[in-house]
């Protein structure tokens, strides 16, 4: 059964897997990455753990019962209790409801984090990950600016949550 983790220092290796052979399969339905996305992947990945040990990201990877990754779940720009979720699904996996039950699952995980919305964007072209988001609880809240999604034309979604666990902090008052 795939669990999904807290991302580590330990995960780069899998990720950076996962990343390569998904590129073409995420080039198709949203911006590729770019070759210094690939070159610099380990300053990337040591910036978004100093992010999440600041509070300021949650970054999660779906892992298989091998250790591959199958998917990431991102949870950023946190703040006010509110954050945006990124995600990205192999295409081994695509279909089969896996990106659905993670995103439900990190939702559960967001009010842990103290957040009581999320939000996501998505292309008008990436009817999958539409449907993702209805499935998982978001509803439509406007239209995407074209640079929130790779120059594509899209909608917002957004999900409110439960109650935060925690009482807010000082930044969120």
């Amino acid at each position: 059964m795939p669990e999904l983790q807290r991302l580590r220092a330990g995960h780069a290796p899998a990720v950076l897997a996962f990343e390569l052979a998904n590129r073409a399969y995420f080039a198709a339905s949203i911006s590729d990455r770019g070759d210094e996305f690939y070159h610099r992947f380990t300053e990337q990945h040591n910036a978004m753990l100093a992010e999440q040990e600041a509070g300021t990201g949650a970054f999660y990877v779906l892992v298989a019962e091998d250790g591959s990754v199958l998917g990431r779940f991102n949870l950023y720009r946190l703040q006010d209790r509110t954050a945006e979720l990124g995600y990205r699904v192999a295409e081994r996996v695509a279909g089969r409801g896996v990106a659905t039950a993670a995103v439900r699952e990190l939702c559960q995980l967001a009010a842990q984090h103290g957040l009581r919305t999320l939000k996501a964007a998505t292309s008008h072209d990436n009817v999958a990950s539409q449907r993702v988001l209805a499935k998982a609880g978001f509803r439509p809240a406007g239209p995407a600016d074209p640079a929130d999604i790779g120059g594509k034309q899209g909608t917002w979604y957004q999900r409110e949550l439960a109650a935060g666990l925690r009482p807010p902090g000082p930044s969120e008052r």
